[in-house]
């Protein structure tokens, strides 16, 4: 038996995407971001029109990581990319190879499925991890900013639409 696998999660799999999300979050610094629950993971994850896809990583059996992801679509490329929203290996597995295993698994699926880009975000004070991505081909885009808008200020932005 090999002793790391890659699984595509299933909805009895809510509690630990939950458990993967919340130690990421607090890697990060962000715990206090975090509002996801069960339920609403059920729902956006695992209904008729999922909004995003997850692979579970195991290691000897043993729920290890994740990797949550979804389709993107490139104009310039006319052609549909892969985002990597989040990566996430429990403390205790690093350095035993999943976050590559994870990493190369959604490269093959983004040529699976024919797309031309795989494409995610990472912060810049984590060096290890930018450091990991570039050892695997990845370049940062230094020329591209994020933009978010989140809560009341979306809903201010959206009230703001008048058709004509």
């Amino acid at each position: 038996m090999a002793q790391s696998t890659i699984r595509l999660a299933t909805v009895a799999d809510v509690p630990l995407i939950l458990k993967f999300i919340q130690g990421l979050a607090e890697y990060e610094k962000l715990a206090h971001e975090v509002v996801a629950t069960e339920q609403k993971l059920t729902e956006t994850l695992f209904s008729a029109q999922p909004a995003a896809e997850v692979v579970i990583a195991e290691y000897q059996g043993q729920p290890a990581g994740f990797a949550l992801f979804f389709h993107n679509y490139s104009t310039f490329l006319a052609k549909p990319g892969l985002y990597l929203e989040d990566l996430f290996v429990l403390p205790e597995y690093r350095g035993k190879g999943l976050g590559k295993l994870l990493l190369t698994y959604l490269a093959k699926l983004a040529v699976d499925r024919g797309c031309g880009r795989f494409e995610w975000s990472v912060l810049d004070w984590n060096q290890p991890a930018i450091d990991f991505y570039q050892a695997q081909g990845a370049v940062l885009m230094h020329d591209w900013r994020i933009n978010r808008v989140t809560g009341d200020k979306l809903t201010a932005l959206a009230s703001q639409y008048q058709p004509v």
